[in-house]
């Protein structure tokens, strides 16, 4: 009987033991099967079971960390201003800066006598301005013939030195921009100039006031020597909603221009924008480069405008840049930038002239906002003031 509960107690002794492994075993096993943390949150989403499968553990995902750098918000896109408010800010902006010119000649135009002396002062304003002698002297001719004819009084005068300028300026030029394309291509848009003459920041505004006329919008970063005009361009992109097709610094500019344009056609864009080179160190260089930039761009579609932008500032200098870049590629359109500041209005006749082409924007300031399409009538009132 002694020895009957010896074997009994062993048998129990043992039982309990086995109890104990296994329920070890059970907890260290669940243990391993979860990571511990490693300083945040885990956040775990489970993957859905599939058809006839039950989910019994959820698969582990990446941490994220709750106490790193807050995810930025996507960004608030903007919403450009319209074309009429543009040209009223035109009005004011010329009027300001350049209505010094028009007071000087009104002033002299009504003079009691308009003497030989008068009308060489009037000569000498117009040539400070920047308008060139061969215009200059046409006006000067046609304001002593119909003040002769018409009388000198001052609310004459005036009116007809308004309807001389803007003559001067050009009324019969078409200064539309052509964004549209036919046969359901987008409007190619290639924009040249030198460096330093604002060309891609004026590509990103162009943009602002296609995005303002509700057109869909694709800029091509073919600019790839600087980088900074890459990531400049991408900036103004990014704050209106427009897609930037750019490649490697360094790469082939017409490479990047075809992709852009292909771009523009397989997403049924209204408009692609280009943004080029502007290097000036020799002419045959930057022919190569821009011919071939746009033989490339037409196996897509056509260009329809090309944009040379100029420096109002530049005087002269401008219309040299602007002779080369003519002889280069078919330009169809001039942007005048910062004139606003200390250029003179005349420019604006003078490189029209030049090249046989329209002003067709004007920009006004630093603002991104600050372009608008260049209205003569418009001109030369804010520069009679």
């Amino acid at each position: 009987m002694d020895a009957l509960g010896d074997w009994l107690y062993l048998i129990i002794a043992i039982a309990v033991v086995g109890v104990l492994t296994l329920a070890g075993l059970l907890t260290s096993g669940r243990r391993r099967g979860v990571k511990p943390p490693t300083g945040g949150t885990d956040v775990i989403a489970p993957a859905p079971p599939t058809e006839g499968e039950v989910a019994t553990e959820a698969p582990p995902t990446p941490a994220v960390e709750t106490a790193g750098p807050a995810v930025e918000a996507p960004p608030v896109l903007e919403r450009p201003e319209g074309t009429a408010s543009r040209l009223v800010r035109l009005r004011q902006r010329l009027s300001r800066s350049q209505g010094g010119l028009g007071k000087g000649l009104l002033a002299l135009l009504s003079r009691e006598r308009l003497d030989e002396d008068t009308w060489e002062a009037i000569e000498d304003t117009l040539l400070t301005a920047d308008i060139g002698v061969a215009p200059t002297q046409a006006l000067v001719e046609r304001l002593r013939s119909r003040l002769r004819v018409e009388g000198g009084q001052a609310p004459d005068a005036r009116a007809v030195l308004r309807e001389e300028l803007i003559e001067l300026v050009g009324t019969d030029m078409d200064r539309r921009v052509q964004v549209t394309g036919t046969d359901g291509n987008p409007g190619v848009v290639l924009v040249v100039g030198v460096n330093g003459a604002g060309k891609t920041t004026t590509v990103g505004k162009i943009a602002r006031i296609l995005v303002a006329e509700d057109l869909t919008v694709t800029l091509g970063a073919a600019d790839t020597f600087r980088a900074a005009a890459v990531d400049q361009l991408a900036t103004w992109g990014e704050r209106v909603g427009v897609e930037v097709v750019r490649g490697p610094e360094g790469g082939d500019p017409a490479s990047v221009a075809f992709d852009a344009v292909r771009h523009g056609v397989e997403h049924g864009v209204d408009t692609v924008l280009v943004d080029t080179a502007g290097r000036l160190q020799n002419k045959a260089g930057l022919m190569d480069e821009l011919g071939k930039v746009k033989r490339v761009i037409e196996k897509q579609a056509p260009v329809t405008e090309v944009l040379l932008v100029l420096d109002a500032t530049t005087g002269q200098n401008g219309l040299i840049q602007a002779r080369v870049f003519s002889e280069i590629v078919d330009v169809t359109g001039i942007v005048l930038t910062k004139l606003d500041g200390s250029a003179k209005g005349g420019i604006v006749v003078q490189v029209q002239r030049e090249l046989g082409v329209p002003v067709k924007l004007v920009g006004l300031g630093e603002g991104p906002d600050d372009m608008a399409p260049f209205d003569a009538a418009a001109f030369v009132d804010a520069l009679l003031g």
